[in-house]
């Protein structure tokens, strides 16, 4: 048995003396030395754990670090930030990377006894709250305050989810070796191609750059929240992956397809104060209901938050046009200026990559008629090609940016067809627009949104304005949905 030995008991009691202190006040061993001449330095917090927490020095092996009461033990230190959609919950800070992706090695192995579940299968987490809103020195981090652990084992259905995940592309690896000579020059593919087939795990760097694999953020954040005390709903049934959440999706088109929203409303026995006035978030309430769940969001539900699934309903015209366009996620304006960070580290990036659209497709009747005559017509599944993050993505995160930062944003008052000011009806004030990517010229695009002109909360290099938020355009979405068959 091999790692650093302790007692549970030993180990939580030196843990909990380190609780609600600083890095820097536990940094006995004066770790933080090292970064006054290298301020880039990584991994800087997991290092004052290991040294002058726990008392053992850095070693780069591929075993579990600890071994705990005779159970080898992997200890991970983890970035943890309040979260912008409620700042009383924590959130994963970024991926957490587990081991490196050996294609010669990996192909010989199975997953129960892989390198990659040896480090996973029990695991001590060590959370500290990253306070900053900007990327900080190595020594900056001195500042931050640790603020929870835990011991970490994953249930027997994360389990088959991480086994099925591992095992892609370890097959895909092996596929590769098979039918390549020269197997290096394919490597690359497997960041991409199997993108929207992994649940919970994927790899970075890409190739030729040594990856490794990495927990999803947002596993992570599932993670976090629920040692907090943050628990989301468990569906009823069994799901190992994408595959199964497909399969679901069709038994329940073959069930309710044709129905209209009012019948499905009646059906699933949702509660709504006047069917001629809905709002669209009840079909929201629908989908949940339809997976056997009992909220009213898909984001309230711990397998559609650690897998990255968006609920979105989608309607179209009964000739299959767009009607509207779909609001993705608010801009955090710190990170998103922030110089350090780059586009594939950025918020923006990782929405797009590790998020896919479950879309409940549904068909109106007339533009004239209630969302209660609209009619379900069944589900599929959107994800976000590399070639449009690259390109549409990139292209408005950068601008934004830009913007910003060379001082060009600009508010103007907004003028109607005659060139006259238009004026808000609720607080009598001139409407105005700020000169971020519009929908007229990007398929990506930023909007406003808010309760009213006289209550702007955010500001940005001066200029006060609503919440502002990344949206997409609907006949970008309709066209990429037709392109794909139902579930």
């Amino acid at each position: 048995m091999k790692g650093h030995f302790f007692h549970r008991k030993d180990l939580q009691d030196i843990l909990d003396n380190v609780l609600n202190k600083t890095l820097g006040e536990i940094d006995e061993n004066h770790v933080f030395d090292k970064a006054q001449t290298n301020p880039k330095i990584t991994g800087i917090a997991g290092d004052v754990i290991e040294q002058s927490v726990l008392g053992y020095p850095a070693d780069n092996l591929q075993r579990p670090d600890l071994n705990v009461d005779g159970v080898e033990t992997e200890l991970k230190t983890t970035g943890i930030r309040l979260s912008k959609k409620d700042e009383k919950k924590y959130e994963a800070k970024e991926p957490m990377s587990i081991t490196a992706v050996s294609p010669n090695q990996i192909v010989l192995e199975q997953f129960s006894t892989s390198r990659f579940w040896h480090k996973l299968k029990h695991m001590l987490l060590v959370y500290y709250h990253y306070s900053s809103t900007k990327t900080v020195k190595a020594s900056e981090y001195a500042d931050f305050y640790i603020r929870g652990y835990e011991f970490h084992e994953f249930n027997a259905a994360d389990e088959a989810i991480l086994k099925n995940d591992w095992e892609l592309i370890r097959d895909f690896i092996i596929e590769i070796q098979h039918n390549f000579d020269v197997p290096e020059s394919q490597y690359s593919r497997i960041s991409s191609e199997l993108r929207d087939k992994l649940a919970y795990i994927d790899t970075a760097p890409k190739w030729p750059n040594p990856p490794r694999f990495r927990l999803k953020r947002q596993v992570v954040t599932d993670i976090v929240q629920k040692h907090f005390g943050n628990k989301l709903e468990q569906l009823p049934g069994h799901y190992s992956g994408y595959k199964d959440i497909d399969e679901k999706c069709h038994s329940i088109t073959i069930q309710d397809a044709g129905k209209t929203v009012k019948e499905l409303i009646v059906q699933y026995g949702i509660s709504v104060k006047d069917m001629n006035k809905l709002s669209k978030s009840v079909n929201e309430s629908v989908i949940v209901k339809m997976f056997g769940g009992q909220s009213k969001k898909l984001n309230q539900i711990e397998l559609f938050q650690r897998l990255g699934i968006v609920g979105k309903s989608i309607t179209m015209t009964m000739e299959g046009n767009r009607t509207e366009d779909t609001k993705l996620f608010v801009i955090d304006f710190d990170e998103w200026t922030d110089k350090n960070i780059l586009f594939e580290e950025s918020a923006a990036y990782d929405f797009f990559a590790n998020h896919q659209l479950l879309c409940m497709i549904f068909e109106e009747p007339s533009q004239a008629a209630p969302l209660c005559d609209n009619k379900f017509l069944g589900f599929k599944r959107l994800i976000f090609r590399d070639e449009f993050i690259q390109g549409e993505v990139r292209k408005i995160w950068e601008e934004v940016r830009s913007l910003i930062w060379e001082g060009k944003l600009t508010e103007t008052v907004s003028l109607n067809k005659e060139g006259e000011p238009i004026v808000n009806k609720k607080t009598r004030t001139f409407r105005t627009e700020i000169n971020f990517p519009k929908s007229r010229n990007n398929l990506v695009f930023v909007r406003g949104g808010g309760v009213d002109a006289s209550v702007k909360t955010e500001e940005v290099n001066g200029i006060k304005m609503y919440k502002q938020y990344v949206w997409i355009k609907g006949s970008y979405i309709v066209g990429e949905l037709k392109k794909l068959p139902l579930l």
